[in-house]
C-alpha cells in the first residue's frame, strides 16, 4: 500500500487530452436555473487536475501513514447556506431552485460530504484543508475535481469503495424526480456499481434553518475494503 506521502508523487495526474472538460465559473444569477430539470455538469479541466499535486502535496504528505487494515470507516458531513439566485448543485446535477448554495466553489455538498468521507477513512486531510477556499484558483469550481482526486487517493492507498450511503438534507425542491440522475452520476464519478450506492432524501420537518429553506445539509457514510 502506499504511504499518504508518496500518493501524489506514486501516480503523478495524467496529462494526456480529454474531450469537452474544462472549468466554468460560477453561473451569474440570470442563468442560475438551467433550461432543462437535470444537467450533468462538465468534467474538471487538466490544467486544474494538474494544479492538485503541485498545490496540495504537502498537506497529504503530513497526514500518518494509515494501517494496513482489512477496511476502514468515514463519516462526511457538510452545509451550506442557501441563497437567492444562485444556482442549485446536487450531486453535479444542476437542479432547478430560486436558490443556491452560497459557496468558495459550486457548492456541491453532496459530493462535499462524500469527498470528506472518503479522506477521513484514509486518514487524510479534510477538503477544506487540501482544497481551501482561500484559494482563488478553487472559486467557483466543480466539486467533480475534489471527488476525481479523492477516488485517486482511496485508490493510490490500496483500497476500493465497499458501499456508500448517503443522505441529503433538505426541506425544498423535493428530490425524487433528480434521485435516480444524482445517484447515476455519483456511480460515475466512483467508479461504483449502483448496487453499492445508497441516496436517501430527508426534509427537515420546517424546523431550523434545514426546515426554512436557508440551507441544505448532507452525511455520508463509506466502507472502504482493502484491494
Amino acid at each position: 500500500m502506499a504511504s499518504a506521502s508518496s500518493l501524489f508523487l506514486a501516480s503523478p495526474i495524467s496529462t494526456a487530452p480529454r474531450t469537452g472538460i474544462r472549468i466554468r465559473t460560477r453561473p451569474t444569477p440570470s442563468s442560475a436555473c438551467p433550461a432543462r430539470p437535470s444537467q450533468r455538469l462538465r468534467q474538471p479541466s487538466l490544467a486544474v487536475a494538474a494544479a492538485l499535486q503541485a498545490e496540495h502535496q504537502p498537506a497529504v504528505a503530513a497526514a500518518p501513514k494509515p494501517p494496513a487494515l482489512p477496511f476502514r470507516v468515514g463519516h462526511g458531513f457538510d452545509l451550506h447556506r442557501l441563497e437567492p439566485g444562485l444556482p442549485l448543485i446536487i450531486g453535479g446535477i444542476s437542479i432547478p431552485h430560486d436558490r443556491g448554495c452560497d459557496a468558495h466553489s459550486d457548492g456541491d455538498v453532496l459530493l462535499h460530504c462524500v469527498v470528506d468521507a472518503i479522506l477521513g477513512a484514509l486518514g487524510l486531510p479534510d477538503i477544506g484543508q487540501i482544497f481551501p477556499d482561500t484559494d482563488p484558483r478553487w472559486k467557483g469550481a466543480e466539486s467533480c475535481v475534489f471527488m476525481r482526486e479523492a477516488v485517486k487517493l482511496m485508490h493510490q492507498a490500496g483500497y476500493e469503495l465497499g458501499n456508500l450511503d448517503a443522505t441529503l438534507i433538505l426541506q425544498k425542491p423535493k428530490i425524487s424526480p433528480f434521485k435516480e440522475t444524482i445517484r447515476s452520476n455519483l456511480c460515475e464519478l466512483l467508479g461504483a456499481d449502483p448496487s453499492v450506492v445508497n441516496l436517501k432524501a430527508k426534509t427537515h420537518e420546517k424546523v431550523d434553518s434545514l426546515g426554512e429553506n436557508r440551507s441544505i445539509a448532507a452525511h455520508t457514510v463509506v466502507l472502504l475494503m482493502r484491494k
